[in-house]
């Protein structure tokens, strides 16, 4: 099953803040990443549903590569 690629990043104030490139608009935020990747995975399905609901196209999940880098 393919999914959806979701960005976590580190806010400001100290929480986590999530995205997903291929759902413009989905987001969600969590005091921890394991709360934030919680947080995102229903903001996915209401998300779709909301776009079900709405009779939009439902975008397909990309194929993408995923590298964490650090730098030195």
């Amino acid at each position: 099953m393919n999914g959806y690629a979701v960005v976590i990043e580190r806010a400001e104030d100290g929480g986590f803040g999530a995205w997903s490139p291929g759902l413009p608009g989905c987001v969600a935020l969590g005091d921890t990443p394991d709360e934030c990747v919680t947080e995102m995975r229903s903001a996915i399905t209401l998300h779709l549903g909301g776009l079900r609901q709405a009779g939009e196209p439902i975008p397909e999940p990309t194929a993408v590569r995923v590298d964490l880098m650090q730098a030195t």
